[in-house]
């Protein structure tokens, strides 16, 4: 019944080229990781050929992935690969993944203290950036630094989206007061948002979460 109902209720685009969709904030625990991954599981499931690529030395992903796969007793090669990478080095590395055309999207996982020419060389090898924001007025305050960090890529790389995600919000508070409350940013606000639950900040590296499929479709629209 799940995995029915979690691929048709999506209609899946066929990309011509590999995309790529970067999660960048200049602030940690904005919520990057956590809808990275939940990204990633949930396209993979839907058919996608997905790699998620985490620039965060900690590794984060990749030490969950290992815990995932030694509790299950399955091997790597069985999921959709999650590797690491460095500022220094991800966009070269962007460069010669679309070359080889091996994934329809590649999900880029930043870290949250990377440095500006991280950013700007990243943003150059994305189609699209995710910025990760609560309503908190420190939140907000970084989100808007982000994006005009963020702006000046978009006049070299035309074809750049920088799309804002609404993360950790109140269950019971409207869309349209999260759209008012972002509606300065320059940016495309995610004609959706991110509950503030359990579910969404624990996420399997491997299982699809069936109520992150909403957010996902409201992201993929947006390439």
């Amino acid at each position: 019944m799940f995995d029915s109902w979690f691929t048709t209720s999506i209609e899946k685009i066929d990309f011509s080229m590999t995309k790529v969709i970067s999660f960048i904030s200049r602030k940690g625990g904005s919520g990057k990781t956590t809808n990275a991954i939940n990204l990633a599981t949930s396209l993979n499931k839907i058919g996608y050929s997905v790699l998620l690529v985490e620039t965060d030395t900690n590794y984060t992903l990749i030490s969950s992935r290992k815990l995932e796969l030694f509790k299950r007793k399955e091997k790597e090669d069985q999921h959709f690969p999650i590797l690491a990478s460095e500022d220094h080095r991800i966009a070269e590395e962007i460069k010669a993944l679309r070359t080889k055309k091996s994934f329809d999207i590649i999900i880029v996982d930043s870290a949250g203290k990377t440095t500006d020419q991280g950013i700007r060389e990243l943003c150059l090898e994305s189609d699209m950036v995710v910025i990760t924001t609560s309503l908190t007025q420190n939140d907000l305050l970084v989100t808007y630094q982000t994006v005009k960090d963020l702006l000046p890529a978009k006049e070299i790389n035309r074809q750049l989206k920088l799309c804002i995600l609404p993360n950790r919000i109140h269950s019971h508070t409207r869309l349209k007061t999260v759209k008012e409350v972002l509606k300065n940013l320059e940016a495309e606000i995610i004609d959706t948002y991110v509950p503030q639950r359990k579910i969404y900040t624990s996420p399997s590296t491997i299982t699809a979460e069936k109520k992150y499929l909403n957010v996902a479709n409201q992201i993929i629209k947006q390439l």
